[in-house]
């Protein structure tokens, strides 16, 4: 009977003990901690790439703790982290997701800054998605046809190239113009040398050509100085007589002088065009006169 009961209560602690390392296992697995205080923290991303609920955030290499949730809005992806309480971010601290091994699982990397000020735990934070192989195959895939188009056109390149060197008509006229330019070069290299002495003259001449300017620049400093400070002043003087010029002609357009109250004056016309009247009809009255009998005049002396 008490060997009955000793079985009993072994099989009971076994049982229980199972239990217990089952439960803890399980806790490990899905990240659950008891009595352990968190900090919790919201990061913005883009995209996640196969980020999943209870994937390890590590601080520097170090994990320091888990994603709790994932969840969309609009059109990023919020995840809310799980920190150790020992955890210290500073304010420009960083968060990539990225691969945590070669079989495709995914963590959440922080580098935790070096700014003086803490992170606010109450804001959500930006982070980044880095790159790894499964979507770097992904990019390849999604480029393969446009780089199958690149090697065909560089086919057809080479092809033309080479169909162009291989051109029998090609290489000769190459030839040619190779031939010509090394004969051209050759009659210039000749001219120069068989006129050396006369460029050799003209050089010198057009140093001392130079030297002479100069020297008479130098030696008439003076007198050049006062023929452009002369130019200078008549171009002044030129510029007020047309100043004054052109206010005489706004003041005769406007009859504010003389000329123009002379020119413009209403009165004065009609007194010039009633004196011409006059003028032709004495004329005219003359005419007919000489014409007829003579002029008649009547005069009467005092």
């Amino acid at each position: 009977m008490k060997d009955q009961r000793k079985t009993e209560i072994k099989v009971g602690v076994t049982v229980i003990v199972g239990i217990l390392i089952l439960l803890w296992v399980f806790g490990w697995a899905k990240n659950l901690t008891i009595g352990a205080e968190k900090k919790e923290l919201s990061v913005i991303f883009s995209s996640v790439a196969g980020l999943e609920i209870g994937d390890p955030v590590t601080i520097n290499g170090v994990r320091k703790g888990y994603v709790k949730d994932i969840a969309i809005e609009n059109d990023v992806v919020v995840t809310k982290l799980n920190l150790d309480k020992e955890v210290s971010l500073r304010k420009d601290s960083k968060f990539s997701v990225m691969m945590l091994d070669l079989m495709g699982g995914k963590k959440i990397e922080v580098h935790p800054g070096t700014a003086p000020e803490d992170i606010d735990y109450s804001k959500m934070q930006n982070g980044e998605f880095v790159g790894d192989i499964a979507s770097a195959m992904a990019m390849l895939s999604s480029v393969q046809y446009d780089l199958v188009d690149v090697i065909k056109e560089v086919k057809i390149s080479l092809a033309s190239v080479n169909k162009t060197l291989t051109d029998q008509q090609f290489n000769n006229d190459l030839k040619s113009s190779v031939t010509n330019l090394v004969q051209l070069t050759e009659n210039l290299n000749s001219l120069i040398q068989a006129n050396s002495g006369e460029i050799n003259k003209l050089l010198k001449t057009g140093n001392e050509l130079a030297v002479n300017v100069n020297s008479f620049i130098v030696s008439n400093k003076d007198t050049i100085t006062n023929t452009l400070s002369a130019v200078q002043d008549v171009l002044k003087e030129s510029k007020l007589m047309l100043s004054k010029a052109n206010t005489l002609i706004d003041q005769t357009n406007n009859s504010e002088n003389n000329l123009g109250k002379i020119l413009y004056d209403p009165k004065l016309l009609t007194d010039i065009k009633e004196s011409i009247s006059h003028v032709k009809e004495l004329t005219r009255i003359l005419v007919e006169q000489l014409k007829g009998k003579g002029i008649e005049v009547n005069a009467h002396i005092f």
